[in-house]
């Protein structure tokens, strides 16, 4: 995949990808959200937080993804990766498909692509002020650009603990890998949209990784 970083192009081939789940600090807020999803028929998660391996090649930096059915969402989320012995931090959407999900998170993950930024900041440089860092997320709804995600980096586990959780540098060891760290509570309810906008913001330097993707739901045949 391309990349840029502090203007320098990278290409990375990713050969591990991970999506780590339940990954909220607040631990009563993640055991509260646990018992409403199992209401709908979500199985709760073994542990917590939960990672979930996934196929690199989900990982897209298309401006439109395909998926079956009307009942898919995006989830704005900090995306690490590792390449060449630098760690970097980069955006991306955990597109889920809410469905499966009530049968299996695991299956949920793996059906959808996960969009991602083209842009990667030096993750260093940022490690002693990550938890100043913000997300958001939009959805195109009624013709409107809706607000629906807006938190920090401080709701999510530090992300020293989740790289360390999920063996992310030893991953790396047998090829660049990516992980997808958790995400934010959204405004209202989680709702498909025919159009996801994501933003990661740096305010001490006023800049931001943007990227926004179409969805295109395909008809269910049987």
């Amino acid at each position: 995949m391309h990349f840029t970083c502090n203007g320098t192009a990278l290409e990375i081939d990713i050969a591990h990808c991970t999506v780590a789940g339940w990954t909220g600090r607040d631990r009563e807020a993640i055991d509260h959200h646990i018992k409403e999803l199992a209401a709908l028929g979500v199985t709760p998660p073994s542990s917590v937080p939960l990672y979930y391996r996934v196929s690199p090649e989900l990982l897209t930096q298309t401006s439109e993804i395909q998926v079956v059915g009307d009942n898919t969402s995006g989830e704005v989320e900090p995306l690490l990766l590792r390449a060449g012995g630098q760690t970097y931090l980069g955006l991306a959407s955990d597109h889920t498909d809410r469905d499966l999900e009530a049968y299996s998170v695991a299956h949920s993950k793996q059906v959808c692509a996960k969009p991602c930024a083209g842009e990667l900041w030096e993750l260093a440089p940022l490690a002693a002020r990550l938890d100043e860092l913000q997300l958001r997320s939009w959805i195109l709804e009624n013709g409107e650009k809706t607000l629906y995600q807006e938190g920090s980096l401080a709701s999510i586990r530090p992300l020293d603990e989740l790289m360390d959780g999920a063996g992310f540098l030893e991953a790396a060891a047998d090829g660049a890998a990516a992980m997808l760290c958790g995400t934010l509570g959204v405004r209202g309810d989680v709702r498909p949209a025919g159009e996801f906008f994501m933003e990661l913001h740096d305010p001490v330097e006023d800049r931001s990784i943007n990227h926004s993707y179409r969805i295109k739901p395909l008809p269910i045949v049987s």
